[in-house]
């Protein structure tokens, strides 16, 4: 990977950081509580890495925001501590819902995010569809 992506990465990663800590201190958690800040922050998320994937072209611009940015904004890894927890203190119903629910809603908001970047694309500037696997040069 060139500099010029390894550094957009970092910045965006920690601006992406900053903002999931931002949304948790505005949708704090009570012990024992659904997870909606992190269910959200996904979600949300998802639906701007699709958005990206079909509208930025640019691999260094694209490389700050999709694994930088929502990269740092985005986080499996809570979304799996805390499932594990709502199962531990016997909220299984709940820790099933959420699993599977989160997966479900992150599914849709990528689709949603790229149609509705392929219609901003296609009504500004007539551009053609573009699959996710198109091949992404970085550097």
């Amino acid at each position: 990977m060139a500099w010029p992506a390894v550094v957009a990465v970092a910045a965006g990663g920690a601006l992406g950081a900053l903002a999931r800590h931002a949304v948790d201190l505005g949708l704090p958690a009570a012990a024992g509580a659904f997870p909606t800040g992190t269910l959200l922050i996904n979600v949300v998320g998802c639906l701007l890495v699709g958005a990206v994937a079909g509208l930025v072209r640019r691999p260094v611009l694209f490389a700050f925001v999709a694994p930088g940015l929502l990269g740092g904004f985005t986080t499996f890894s809570t979304y799996a501590v805390q499932t594990v927890d709502l199962a531990l203190r016997g909220e299984v119903g709940v820790a099933t819902g959420y699993l599977f629910g989160t997966v479900v809603l992150a599914l849709v908001a990528v689709e949603a995010g790229l149609l509705l970047s392929r219609g901003l694309a296609h009504r500004a500037h007539g551009a053609r569809r573009r699959s996710l696997s198109a091949p992404r040069p970085i550097g």
